[in-house]
């Protein structure tokens, strides 16, 4: 049987998904296929900002 290997947080999902866009980009001519990538990098940072200030919110209202 086959072992599954730990869950990782939204937050490191965002992280991996982020480092390896970048590095494709970084061997992407300019062009329409770079600026998606750019566009999507920026995506993923703008999720990860709600993210975290979701989350803040979010403890915040647990310790009232």
């Amino acid at each position: 049987m086959r072992r599954r290997s730990e869950p990782h947080t939204f937050e490191e999902r965002l992280d991996a998904q982020r480092l390896r866009l970048e590095q494709e980009v970084s061997r992407v001519p300019d062009g329409h296929q770079r600026d998606t990538l750019v566009a999507r990098i920026d995506q993923l940072q703008t999720a990860a900002e709600m993210y975290d200030f979701l989350m803040i919110r979010e403890d915040a209202a647990a310790s009232r």
